[in-house]
C-alpha cells in the first residue's frame, strides 16, 4: 500500500484541512510530516469552525489514528491549548493521536531567540509568525536539538544545557529575558498534557500500517513556495513542505509515495513578507480579500492578494510529481467580469514561462483574460452545475499544468465539495 500526500502548491492557506478532512475516510491513517504551529487548518462542518495548528486534520473522522510525525516541531504550550480546545468541543484525541519520539521541541527560549533574530534583520524582516519555528529546525540541524524522546531520558539535563545556550546567545543580541518565566510556567504545563499522549517511533509505526496492506495520508503544511530549497528563498519557512518532505518527515521510502494531491486556490494568496509577482494593490485585490475573508488562521494577519499564478503553480506541479489537482475557493472569483491568470513573467526584455532563481524584483506578470461566470457556486453540488465561463477556466488550467483536476471546493464547509 501507499503513502498518498496532500500539498499546498502556492504560499501556504490553500485549504489542505478540508481537503485531509474530506479524504480521510479512504485512510487508516492522517499524519503531519513537518512545519509546526505556525500552520492554522481551519475545518468547518456542522455549523462549528475548527482551527488546528499541531493536530492533523483527520482527527475529527473518530475511527482514524492521527500521527504527528519526526519531520514537525511541537510546542507544547500551543498543543495544550489546541487539544483543550478541542476537547471542549466534544472531541477526545488521547486514544488516537500519537506523537513521534523524534519530533524536536519547540523550547520558550526558541520563541525568543525567533524574535531576537527578526528584530536584528531590520528592513530585511522576513514576517515570521514569531513561533519559534525556525531556531529549533536550526537547533535540529545543528544537533543540538531536544527531541520529544528526550522527555523519557534524560530531559532536564538537555532542556538545562539548551537554555544556558540560548540566554547566551541571546544576551550578544542584548534581547530581554522577563518574558521567559511565563513562557516557561505556559510551556511545563503543557508538557505535562504532552505527557498523556502515546509517544511511538512513527517510521516503524507508519512501515508497519503499509505492511498490514493499509493507506496512510500525509498532510503538509504551509505551500510548496515556501519551501526551504524552492521557495522563494530567503522568505520560506524553515522545513521541506514538498512531497520529499514526507519521504524525511516520516521514515517512508520514496518508492510507498502513492497519488500527490496539490491544493491551490483559483486566485492566490500570501502572509507575510516576500515576493509576489500577481500581487494587487487596488480594488481588485481588497474585494479578493474581503469576498474570500483572507486573514491569517493562526495569525489573524491580513492575506495579500492576487491573481492565480500559472507559472508558479507548474513549478510546485512538477518539483512536487502531483498527480490530481484540487482547486479551492472557486466561488469567491463568481462576481467578477474578467478573471485573470498569469502565464509568464517578464524580465527585462524577455519573457520566460519557468521559474527564475530569484523572483524578489523586477518580474512583472503576463496574464491570460478569460471571461468570468457571473453565477453563484456556493449552492452547486454537481459538475454539471457549473457554468461554461468556469469550466473554461478549470480546462485552461488543466492544460497549462498538464495535470487533471479532480475536485472544486465552492465554500467553506466540508459537503462543498465537488469530485469532477
Amino acid at each position: 500500500m501507499k503513502v498518498d500526500v496532500l500539498l499546498g502548491l502556492q504560499w501556504g492557506d490553500e485549504g489542505k484541512g478540508k481537503v485531509v478532512d474530506v479524504l480521510t475516510p479512504h485512510y487508516a491513517a492522517v499524519t503531519r510530516f513537518q512545519g509546526g504551529p505556525n500552520a492554522g487548518h481551519t475545518l468547518e462542518f456542522e455549523g462549528q469552525k475548527y482551527v488546528l495548528r499541531s493536530v492533523p486534520s483527520g482527527i475529527f473522522q473518530g475511527d482514524k489514528v492521527n500521527i504527528i510525525g519526526n519531520g514537525v516541531v511541537l510546542d507544547p504550550a500551543l498543543f495544550k491549548t489546541e487539544v483543550e480546545q478541542l476537547e471542549a468541543s466534544g472531541h477526545d484525541l488521547t486514544s488516537r493521536l500519537y506523537i513521534s519520539r523524534k519530533a524536536h521541541l519547540i523550547l520558550p527560549t526558541h520563541r525568543l531567540l525567533d524574535a531576537a533574530y527578526e528584530s536584528a534583520k531590520g528592513s530585511g524582516k522576513i514576517g515570521t509568525t514569531g513561533k519559534g519555528i525556525g531556531p529549533t529546525y536550526t537547533d535540529k540541524v545543528s544537533r543540538n536539538g531536544v527531541r520529544v524522546g528526550d522527555i523519557e531520558l534524560n530531559f532536564e539535563e538537555k532542556y538545562k544545557n539548551a537554555v544556558a545556550r540560548h540566554k547566551k546567545i541571546l544576551s550578544d543580541y542584548n534581547y530581554p529575558l522577563d518574558k521567559l518565566p511565563e513562557l516557561e510556567k505556559a510551556w511545563f504545563e503543557g508538557l505535562e498534557k504532552l505527557k498523556q499522549f502515546k509517544f511511538v517511533d512513527s517510521e516503524h509505526y507508519v512501515n508497519h500500517l503499509l505492511a498490514e496492506g493499509k493507506d496512510v495520508l500525509a498532510e503538509g503544511a504551509q505551500g510548496t513556495m515556501l519551501d526551504v530549497d524552492f521557495g522563494s528563498y530567503p522568505f520560506v519557512t524553515s522545513s521541506n513542505t514538498v512531497c520529499a518532505g514526507a519521504c524525511t518527515g516520516l521514515g517512508v521510502a520514496p518508492r510507498n509515495i502513492g497519488e500527490v494531491f496539490g491544493i491551490f486556490k483559483a486566485y492566490c494568496t500570501r502572509v507575510g513578507s516576500g515576493p509576489f509577482p500577481t500581487e494587487l494593490f487596488d480594488e481588485t485585490g481588497e474585494t479578493l480579500r474581503k469576498l474570500g475573508h483572507e486573514f491569517g488562521a493562526v495569525t489573524g494577519r491580513p492575506r495579500r492578494c492576487g491573481w492565480i499564478d500559472l507559472v508558479a503553480l507548474r513549478y510546485a506541479v512538477m518539483v512536487n510529481g502531483v498527480s490530481q489537482l484540487i482547486m479551492m475557493k472557486s466561488d469567491i472569483l463568481d462576481n467578477f467580469d474578467t478573471v485573470k491568470a498569469c502565464v509568464a513573467y517578464k524580465i527585462g526584455d524577455r519573457e520566460t514561462d519557468e521559474m527564475p532563481f530569484d523572483i524578489n524584483e523586477g518580474v512583472e506578470p503576463v496574464y491570460m483574460e478569460f471571461e468570468g461566470w457571473k453565477t453563484p457556486m456556493d449552492k452547486m453540488t454537481s459538475a454539471d452545475q457549473f457554468p461554461k465561463a468556469f469550466k473554461d477556466y478549470v480546462s485552461f488550467i488543466e492544460s497549462y499544468l498538464g495535470v487533471p483536476v479532480k475536485i472544486v471546493s465552492v465554500g467553506p464547509d466540508r459537503e462543498q465539495t465537488i469530485m469532477l
